[in-house]
């Protein structure tokens, strides 16, 4: 059985996180199984709902340490405890601390509401994508999985979908039907993931389908 951990953070509904516990539970991902979801704050809504799935969970809230360093240091400890073979972020808001990228490799991922490398980068979440995305004037939009590396949204592309974007769409209604898609998209990068099946060549992804 393959492990996986899941990053959220506070204000996080956690759909992404449930849409992928629900996605092992039910054999969609096989032989797997979220181990731990690690929240930034104790009154993330996602947290309630993962023990509600019957999933480990813990806080590491980073105001409650000295610096980013020891912030860092404690979240990657809760992570090698979990021994993950794959790390999700799910609404997690922050830049991962590079100490969790370079003990892991190519081994966490992170979901975009945007086709990257457009409407990416720091400040770039929620309805502020979608907002970017109706003021470009472009007719299609989509989510993005990625490897996380040290910046923002740059990763490696794993994945990637695309919805269109009708005339009378606001940044919710955009928000809300791009929604299934991503948890569609995010489900079957992890599948891949665990089936051995993502060759990371250079900044390009291959899918030995």
């Amino acid at each position: 059985m393959k492990r996986i951990a899941i990053l959220v953070s506070g204000p996080s509904r956690g759909s992404n996180m449930r849409a992928i516990i629900e996605a092992c539970q039910s054999g969609r991902i096989p032989d797997s199984a979220v181990v731990a979801v690690v929240g930034a704050r104790g009154d993330a809504p996602a947290l309630e709902t993962a023990r509600a799935l019957g999933v480990s969970t813990a806080v590491v809230n980073p105001r409650e340490f000295p610096d980013a360093d020891a912030y860092a240091h404690a979240l990657l400890w809760v992570l090698q405890r979990a021994q993950p073979d794959l790390i999700c972020l799910a609404g997690y808001m922050r830049l991962l601390p590079k100490p969790i990228v370079e003990a892991f490799p190519m081994q966490v991922m992170n979901i975009h509401p945007a086709l990257l490398p457009l409407f990416g980068g720091q400040g770039m979440y929620g309805l502020r994508v979608h907002q970017a995305a109706l003021d470009s004037g472009m007719k299609v939009t989509g989510c993005t999985v990625h490897f996380v590396d040290e910046r923002y949204d740059t990763g490696p592309i794993i994945l990637q979908r695309c919805a269109p974007i009708h005339d009378d769409y606001s940044p919710e209604t955009l928000a809300a039907r791009l929604l299934p898609i991503e948890h569609e998209t995010y489900i079957e990068a992890v599948r891949l993931f665990m089936q051995g099946k993502l060759r990371v060549e250079g900044n390009r992804v291959r899918v030995d389908e």
